[in-house]
């Protein structure tokens, strides 16, 4: 029996007690590493919107050229069809989520999918075809919402709310990154939260378990996982 609680962390970080933790697939590998060439995912100290110090931080906006664009379309694309999640139409909400909507739509084009795409702007147009939409309809529709994370889900329940406007069915949502990290004071993260609001399934491409497993199989990042390991046990969520 294993009584010292340091060891049974370090084990449980290693992945040996956790069954939640299935095999890394490779293309979450392959976006985590684009992340880190693209230096859209970096270690250090970074202080969050939350108060909190996080060992690493994600920005998606360094996805900035067509072929990183092509690459991150890429992993969502394969993240969906693993999920084999149906919908109708992929909807990205302003900013952030209009290319990385329009990225998924273009993957999943070049498998065979013709995805209608919409999006919204953040002010309603009062010329020209006028609204706040663009797009494919959204009424009658199963609506797929694209994004990078979700922090506090704010972003997401206004996506929500603009497809129940239209006329649409939300039907899931699609992110980059997964922190897996506790809400305030929640035990429930920010993704968990949205699919029991909800009750829709959130689909990441990877996440904090993933990251975890990339940085204990890399010598150049082993530097990192015993602040990675302590940061998801003192804030992870499902502990």
């Amino acid at each position: 029996m294993i009584d010292d609680a340091d060891t049974l962390a370090r084990l449980r970080d290693n992945y040996l007690l956790s069954p939640r933790m299935p095999f890394m697939q490779e293309y979450q590998r392959q976006f985590l590493e684009s992340a880190l060439a693209r230096d859209a995912l970096r270690f250090g100290e970074f202080t969050l919107k939350s108060g909190r110090v996080s060992p690493y931080f994600f920005n998606a906006g360094r996805f900035d050229s067509g072929a990183a664009l092509a690459a991150l379309g890429e992993a969502y694309a394969q993240t969906l069809l693993a999920a084999r999640l149906d919908f109708d139409v992929l909807f990205g909400p302003a900013y952030k989520g209009i290319p990385l909507a329009t990225a998924v739509a273009v993957a999943l084009a070049g498998r065979g999918r013709d995805a209608p795409l919409a999006f919204n702007r953040k002010e309603a147009k009062d010329h020209g075809e006028g609204g706040s939409l663009i797009g494919a309809p959204l009424a009658g529709k199963r609506v797929l919402i694209v994004d990078d994370v979700i922090t506090a889900g704010t972003a997401i329940r206004e996506a929500i709310d603009i497809i129940r406007a239209a006329g649409g069915l939300p039907c899931g949502v699609l992110i980059a990154l997964d922190r897996q990290e506790r809400s305030g004071e929640s035990n429930l993260s920010a993704t968990d939260a949205v699919r029991t609001e909800f009750g829709l399934p959130v689909l990441a491409i990877a996440g904090l378990d993933e990251l975890l497993q990339l940085a204990d199989g890399r010598a150049d990042l082993a530097m990192h996982f015993d602040a990675l390991s302590a940061y998801r046990r003192r804030y992870g969520s499902g502990l």
